[in-house]
């Protein structure tokens, strides 16, 4: 009987909250709220690891955006319907101070969330995540120069044109240089070959054109950031300091590895989340 009626159960508590059709969401654990999102084009399983580490102690919301991995799209604009749809997801079913974790176009929309209402969230942790991504290469570049910029708005639109072989290559040989995993990096490009072309267009070209650096002077709550660096150590350091200048309390850490560090280095990562989940910023 325990055997029939446990999976049951387990349905019916993650089929309680409230779903939205811009993303997909999966429920487990018990204790504080959890929010995970994922990063560019990647299914939420890519946190299957954080998930088990944390269930017993915490309830975890892991999202999937859609479009993403095999989740069906919705039209345009995708991320800032996203953002307001899991805003009213914290609200409608009632989640008290959620954790935001998220990882690359993850962490963009962490911030973007808790930028527009602070006062929902106890925590953020970014990973490999920043407020203003076309900055990074030019920190003198605006938003407003990023969507007059043809090659965006082309490339979001085109996207979809491109050969599903050379798409496929061109994800795989680029994931090569970011992780270390070989299993990961072709699971990784499995979910990228199973996402929808036009939503895979049209976030890179939105996150790339939404500028977060002085919204997140309104977030208030403690935000760690784990980041990879980009080149040379000390250049990097310097333009995360721009990135995140206006953010109040913060930490930056850069750990050794690529940018998937929580894949490269995963006991680390581990590490790093656990305190920081009972501590704070504290050492």
């Amino acid at each position: 009987m325990k055997k029939i009626f446990f999976p049951f159960l387990m349905f019916s508590i993650a089929s309680a909250y409230c779903q939205q059709q811009s993303f997909r969401v999966e429920v487990s654990g018990v204790g504080q709220p959890v929010i995970l999102i994922p990063g560019y084009s990647y299914s939420g399983d890519i946190w299957k690891e954080t998930v088990d580490n944390l269930k017993a102690h915490y309830q975890l919301h892991v999202i999937t955006i859609a479009g993403f991995a095999g989740v069906p799209a919705i039209d345009t604009p995708i991320l800032k319907t996203v953002k307001s749809d899991l805003l009213k997801y914290v609200t409608d079913n009632h989640l008290n101070k959620p954790v935001l974790i998220g990882h690359s176009l993850g962490a963009f929309m962490c911030l973007w969330m808790a930028s527009e209402e602070p006062s929902l969230f106890s925590k953020i942790l970014c990973v490999d995540g920043v407020p203003f991504i076309s900055a990074m290469m030019n920190p003198s570049i605006t938003a407003d120069q990023v969507k007059k910029n043809p090659a965006y708005n082309v490339g979001a639109t085109n996207f979809k044109n491109i050969h599903q072989k050379e798409f496929a290559d061109n994800q795989l040989k680029s994931l090569r240089t970011l992780l270390s995993d070989t299993t990961q990096t072709r699971l990784i490009s499995q979910w990228t070959a199973a996402g929808d072309r036009k939503t895979l267009g049209f976030t890179f070209a939105e996150m790339a054109s939404t500028d977060l650096r002085k919204a997140i002077a309104t977030i208030n709550i403690p935000v760690l950031i784990l980041i990879s660096s980009i080149g040379a150590r000390e250049q990097s350091k310097k333009t995360l300091d721009q990135q995140y200048a206006l953010l109040p309390d913060k930490r930056i850490i850069f750990p050794a590895g690529k940018h998937l560090g929580k894949y490269n280095n995963s006991l680390w990562f581990r590490e790093q989340l656990k305190n920081f989940l009972v501590n704070g910023l504290a050492d």
